[in-house]
């Protein structure tokens, strides 16, 4: 079965190229919205795989449509399209639950690569863009509660570090000289102790409770 994607974004030409990729790479497209409340209703009437989401947009913004539809459609993972000066409005995208981000001036395969990840349960951190997002942390105050890190054994304290640098369960599996299996098995682990429901979330405590460089 393919794996069943929306289109989010206000201009036309940009979902009509974005289509043809999509539907060039075998990836199903369930429909097109050009806002955020189009988006919300389209999640809800299709439940499709993935929702491919701009960020700016009239009306109801990307982060507004990220967090209706991570809260109503919980089946549907939201995958942001962003460009690089979007750092403040991307953090704010992932914190309403955004499965991760792809940055517009991608190449075709990145993007349709990106899909697949989030569609199979991971998340997308581009490391180019996710160094900036996060570096946000350095300068604020910490506000997280560390607690949960002590149930974290050392091994899974340094999977948390990889995934803070975008890496994907196979690369965590080379720097950590084991079987990718085994690194999702540290992936789940690490999430479940943490109280978080992916990777970015994951992410975003090790850069709140300082664990984060």
């Amino acid at each position: 079965m393919s794996t069943r994607v929306g289109i989010v974004d206000d201009m036309p030409l940009m979902r009509t190229a974005l289509r043809t990729i999509l539907e060039n790479s075998g990836l199903e497209v369930v429909g097109e919205a050009g806002d955020g409340d189009a988006a919300l209703s389209l999640a809800r009437s299709t439940r499709p795989d993935v929702m491919l989401m701009d960020v700016r947009m009239p009306g109801r913004d990307g982060i507004g449509a990220t967090r209706m539809i991570v809260g109503s459609v919980p089946m549907t993972r939201v995958l942001v399209l962003t460009t690089f000066d979007d750092d403040d409005v991307l953090y704010g995208a992932l914190a309403a639950g955004a499965a991760g981000f792809v940055l517009k001036n991608s190449a075709p395969e990145d993007i349709v690569r990106a899909i697949h990840s989030v569609a199979a349960g991971d998340s997308v951190l581009d490391p180019t863009v996710a160094g900036r997002v996060f570096a946000r942390f350095a300068r604020q105050p910490l506000t997280g509660d560390r607690t949960a890190l002590e149930r974290l054994t050392e091994r899974e304290r340094d999977t948390l570090r990889l995934l803070c640098g975008g890496l994907t369960n196979s690369e965590i599996a080379a720097q950590l000289g084991v079987g990718e299996a085994t690194s999702k098995t540290h992936v789940s682990h690490v999430l479940a102790k943490l109280g978080v429901r992916d990777r970015v979330q994951a992410v975003i405590y090790a850069y709140e409770t300082g664990f984060a460089p």
